[in-house]
């Protein structure tokens, strides 16, 4: 890139460990295929979080809204809600991608070989935010995270990483 006045130099972007969280889902519900892609809402079930700074439950209800594009990719549209240790809820919404190598497709459509695949092998990543009105959790408002995801039995499972 060339030189540019108006280019600050910043800090590298770090992470923090937030949580690790697996969601238990629902069997899948298929839309069809649209305009835009094959539409599947992967619904949640249940489930649990823990970090070190907040632990809690994923409450049934919520789910992924994927749309499987015809390129093979999955765009994650994610509406949670957690239940805090001490009774508080957080709205936790994110997007994100997951991408999967031809080469491993196969393994990821067999029911037993798909949680037996190297999350390393796949593209799984998340841009959660947060909304809570807990007094005692409200820097979950102004934070920005990241998160990476893979398969578990029955769910899907994320580390999740406060970008500061």
């Amino acid at each position: 890139m060339a030189s540019d006045s108006r280019v600050k130099v910043v800090g590298e972007i770090k992470t923090a460990h937030l949580f690790d969280m697996i969601v238990d889902l629902n069997p899948r519900l298929s839309f069809g295929s649209g305009p835009f892609g094959r539409r599947t809402l992967f619904g949640a079930a249940g489930g649990s979080f823990e970090g070190p700074k907040l632990r809690g439950e994923v409450l049934p209800g919520g789910g992924d809204w994927a749309l499987f594009r015809p390129d093979g990719a999955m765009a994650l549209d994610v509406r949670l809600t957690l239940r805090t240790h001490d009774a508080a809820l957080v709205h936790m919404t994110y997007g994100g991608r997951w991408i999967t190598p031809p080469d491993v497709r196969s393994d990821m459509a067999d029911p037993v070989k798909r949680y037996q695949v190297d999350p390393a092998h796949y593209y799984f990543r998340t841009t959660p935010l947060f909304e809570t009105g807990a007094e005692q959790y409200a820097w979950l408002n102004d934070i920005v995270c990241v998160g990476s995801g893979y398969l578990v039995e029955d769910g899907i499972a994320y580390k999740i990483s406060q970008v500061v």
